[in-house]
């Protein structure tokens, strides 16, 4: 075995101690990244908007912007990267996989919070802290004017009242004048509270099937 190949299982064994992927689920991972990134050692976002599956997909843009969001790396980082590296992919791919049988309650609860905070970084797009009813607005617009079910006009006022009615869950008692800035991620969860998403949320449209790929150490 030559030195790059020993360096490259090297950082594959790293991999999977730190996110839980087995070596050969690492592999699988690394071909399809290869693939994707046309042989370099980056893609761009501009490599995932070739991808076919993602074409009709309402919130495309925001799967892919997901990618590049320093915030979902875990290296405590905030910002967009203009590119990313294997490693960085791989983080951000652990967001999709379910949990382990094995996994405690605790550790269970902890990668549902995990996963909330991918997804509400995903409509956070300004990283303030809040989904705003802008950012709200946006993503409802996408979902329901693509679907080609109501014009964009009908879409901006289910969204106006949709967020009013998050807000007045959230704040029950806000007085007329008062403004509602927008969700937190305590709201998020509140929001979200009871919905079984540990397993649902996975990713396809990679050519890699998440549902199959658990994430955490094996107990």
């Amino acid at each position: 075995m030559g030195a790059s190949q020993t360096r490259t299982e090297d950082v594959f064994q790293e991999l999977s101690d730190k996110t839980g992927f087995s070596l050969e689920q690492i592999r699988i991972l690394h071909r399809r990244f290869r693939q994707l990134s046309g042989d370099e050692d980056t893609i761009s976002k501009e490599n995932l908007e070739k991808i076919q599956a993602l074409d009709k997909n309402p919130i495309r843009n925001q799967i892919i912007e997901a990618f590049f969001d320093k915030r979902n790396q875990n290296d405590g980082e905030v910002g967009s990267s203009r590119e990313i590296g294997f490693q960085q992919f791989v983080k951000v791919m652990c967001h999709f996989k379910p949990p382990t049988l094995k996994m405690t309650t605790e550790d269970k609860e902890a990668m549902r919070r995990e996963k909330l905070r991918f997804l509400f970084n995903m409509h956070d797009t300004d990283n303030d802290g809040t989904i705003t009813l802008d950012e709200y607005r946006k993503v409802v617009e996408e979902l329901l004017s693509k679907s080609g079910a109501i014009g964009l006009e009908a879409a901006k006022a289910i969204a106006d009242a949709a967020m009013l009615e998050v807000a007045s869950i959230n704040v029950p008692h806000m007085e007329p004048h008062e403004f509602y800035e927008g969700i937190t991620f305590e709201h998020f969860e509140q929001i979200l509270k009871g919905l079984e998403m540990e397993s649902r949320m996975n990713i396809r449209f990679l050519d890699v099937d998440t549902s199959t790929m658990h994430c955490g150490k094996s107990q």
